[in-house]
């Protein structure tokens, strides 16, 4: 009860157009979480902002509220939306919109904010002409629907069949489509319930060994992956005829023409396109229908809309060897403290290629070399670490990319907290994106083949429960 009556307090609740309109009278600023009465309001902030208005608070000009889509005209554009919605309300103005449960994102808006804010107060800055964001935009309105910032994730699904996985086919899929940029935001191998099957493969059921292609498919372990990509377009080099422009005065000839490299962007392959310029498609099958691929995941993963709708990702994170040896535990104890689960870790000594993929961004420096020669003969510290938008939340996390600048921008980050060394440098790194995660969680732990026996009295759905569960 002492709970319900905490979260009542820390966020005001607005449920008609009227408490709407009251609301944006409040002074200074109001983050607004925007949810639909079938699912609430996002609790995966809360911490986030019982700690904002505890620290940043005195002046009472930082407001929490939760408002409910269906009853409140002014947000018609976000009913029957799943996706998380966080508006900033400054003195009555929308003037910042943040779309899903993007705790650094969000924590630095309101630090920023407030910090302004109270700069204006005491008379030692401006107050900036902010624009009031459109909720719904012309195009919006023309065309009767909202489209938001960040676009809705696409998947596709891909069964790899059993004789391939044994094959260990699923190994080299994964890898091929990581690499040219698609994401993989779940493998299992698992064996798949027969009206999975029929209706996946639909289209070849009035073949006559459709019975026995539907036995071999519920008898053995296929491997599954939801697939998303991170950008539908992707940037290319071209060599297009270029003029030269200068001539000499009097003389007429022809225009020397020479051809240099332009980079133009071009619309990336589908999946199903991909695995056929691949040659995969006799043992990889695709389903991009994004009504069927949803129906999909509901009956072979139900849990992951919920985690979706957070936002959790998976990143890679490594220690440098100094962390390694001497405070690698008391990191462990940050990275749980900090909301991360880790699925895997392990101590590895770093190739020199690996080494210099980790270190890109000191090359230009004096010290590279050294470096490199110090991470090759140390032991380092890699994990894949899960959390709520936890690719950006680990970059924040550890800070950036020297000493020098961490102090200056960011002196909570691991980088000061756990400064060392003999090299100006951050002693850890984290993917840059999706993408990057996804391609260096694959490099540093690669899958294993799995082999199964299935005995013959086991259950056709105590076989699905165990291999999903692994």
């Amino acid at each position: 009860m002492a709970s319900k009556k905490r979260e009542v307090q820390l966020q005001s609740v607005v449920n008609s157009q009227n408490l709407w309109d009251e609301m944006l009278l409040n002074k200074g600023l109001t983050v607004i979480d925007v949810y639909q009465a079938w699912c609430g309001p996002c609790k995966a902030v809360q911490s986030l902002f019982r700690k904002l208005k505890n620290e940043l608070n005195e002046d009472e000009i930082l407001h929490f509220v939760v408002a409910e889509a269906d009853n409140i005209v002014t947000l018609q554009p976000f009913r029957d939306k799943c996706e998380p919605v966080f508006l900033f309300s400054l003195n009555g103005k929308i003037i910042a919109k943040i779309q899903g449960a993007n705790a650094p994102l969000i924590n630095r808006k309101v630090i920023t904010l407030i910090d302004e804010e109270r700069k204006i107060v005491a008379g030692e800055m401006d107050r900036p002409q902010y624009v009031e964001i459109p909720l719904v935009d012309a195009m919006d309105e023309e065309y009767g629907e909202v489209q938001y910032e960040s676009a809705a994730e696409v998947y596709n699904m891909a069964i790899i069949k059993p004789d391939a996985v044994l094959m260990r086919k699923n190994i080299e899929v994964r890898e091929k489509i990581a690499k040219e940029g698609f994401v993989i935001e779940i493998q299992e191998n698992l064996i798949l319930p027969e009206e999975v099957v029929r209706e996946f493969y639909t289209h070849i059921a009035d073949q006559p060994d459709f019975e026995e292609f539907v036995f071999s498919m519920t008898n053995g372990l296929s491997c599954v992956l939801i697939v998303s990509q991170e950008d539908s377009e992707v940037i290319q080099e071209e060599t297009l005829p270029k003029t030269d422009t200068e001539e000499e005065p009097g003389v007429l000839e022809e225009p020397h023409v020479r051809f240099a490299p332009v980079m133009i962007k071009k619309k990336r392959d589908s999946l199903q396109d991909y695995m056929d310029r691949q040659h995969m498609s006799d043992y990889c099958d695709v389903e991009d229908d994004a009504v069927k691929v949803s129906k999909f995941i509901d009956i072979l993963f139900p849990d992951f809309k919920t985690m979706k709708s957070t936002n959790v990702q998976t990143t890679l994170a490594l220690l440098h060897p100094d962390i390694c040896e001497e405070e690698k535990d008391d990191v462990l104890n940050v990275i749980h403290n900090e909301g991360f689960t880790i699925l895997m870790q392990r101590q590895i000594i770093l190739s020199e290629e690996e080494a210099r993929t980790v270190c890109k961004i000191h090359e230009n420096e004096e010290y590279f070399d050294n470096l490199i020669g110090h991470m090759t003969s140390n032991h380092s510290y890699v994990l894949a670490l899960r959390r709520e938008n936890g690719v950006e939340y680990w970059k924040t996390l550890i800070g950036p990319k020297t000493i020098e600048e961490a102090y200056a921008s960011h002196p909570q980050s691991l980088c000061v907290q756990f400064a060392s060394g003999n090299f100006p440098t951050n002693q850890f790194y984290g993917s840059s994106s999706k993408a990057a995660a996804e391609k260096e969680i694959a490099h540093f732990f690669p899958p294993q083949s799995t082999l199964a026996l299935i005995k013959p009295h086991v259950t056709h759905e105590k076989r699905i429960h165990r291999s999903s569960s692994r």
